[in-house]
């Protein structure tokens, strides 16, 4: 056992342990963060329960939401468009995004790529190399940032949201596509990964280009009428497990439930 891992241990076994033993319910917001949590101390024994992270609905028209995104990206037109939207990070496997965005272009010349986000790690003028490398210059399109009517138009217009994180908590942008009615198309290490897949809200693969263009390949081929009941369903997931409000009553009822 590693020196720092039997620090946490001991620390464990003589507070935290206890501590959670103790607990009337130790809170989890998503099924995959207890999974990932259980077992990795000993002896592991607390009442786990999942109460929901939430977002705020999405408010405003949508046409005039969708005109102002539109009106950020001119070369994109009206052509229709997978969506990532978040901060451009390596963790959130914009590069592996773009390979498997080439791998389906070649096949699907209808669809467009827009990655927008804050630049917070410099990476885009190395997918913009990446891009042109490929062959897809025209069809991937760098906006920068979207904050307020044009990131709410770009949620409500994608054909889907695209985010093949090596690594993420839960994921506000996610739910946010959700709360759109768009349907969302993530990693497996998204941690709300379960419950998109239990709602028929999206699609989940591995964090690979491969596993991430035969996702993509997949949700292109769907008729118009299943992705339509992929979005309505993607609503409803929001509605009833991520909208805050929902988020919140579920809190208060779980502190009612356990009120001394």
């Amino acid at each position: 056992m590693p020196l720092k891992h039997l620090g946490k241990q001991l620390s464990w076994w003589w507070a935290e342990g206890p501590l959670l033993a103790g607990a009337r319910a130790v809170l989890f917001t998503t099924e995959e963060e207890r999974r990932r949590a259980e077992g990795g101390f000993r002896p592991w024994r607390m009442n786990a329960v999942i109460t929901p992270y939430g977002t705020a609905d999405l408010a405003g028209d949508p046409a005039t939401q969708i005109q102002a995104f539109r009106q950020q990206i001119p070369a994109l037109g009206q052509r229709p468009f997978l969506l990532f939207l978040g901060r451009i990070h390596r963790k959130k496997g914009c590069d592996l995004l773009v390979e498997a965005f080439a791998t389906i272009a070649r096949r699907d010349p209808g669809i467009d790529l827009v990655i927008a986000g804050p630049d917070e790690a410099a990476l885009v003028a190395g997918l913009r190399d990446r891009v042109a490398r490929l062959g897809i210059r025209d069809r991937v399109h760098f906006p920068g940032m979207l904050s307020g009517a044009a990131k709410a138009g770009a949620l409500r217009a994608a054909a889907a949201f695209v985010l093949p994180s090596h690594q993420e908590n839960f994921g506000i942008a996610v739910a946010e596509a959700l709360a759109a009615g768009t349907p969302v198309l993530v990693s497996d290490q998204v941690a709300i990964w379960r419950e998109i897949l239990a709602d028929g809200a999206g699609m989940v693969a591995p964090a690979t280009a491969a596993d991430t263009a035969t996702m993509l390949s997949r949700f292109c081929a769907l008729p118009v009428r299943q992705r339509s009941v992929m979005g309505r369903r993607a609503r409803h997931c929001f509605a009833t497990r991520f909208r805050i409000e929902a988020a919140a009553d579920h809190l208060l009822q779980l502190i009612d439930q356990h009120r001394a």
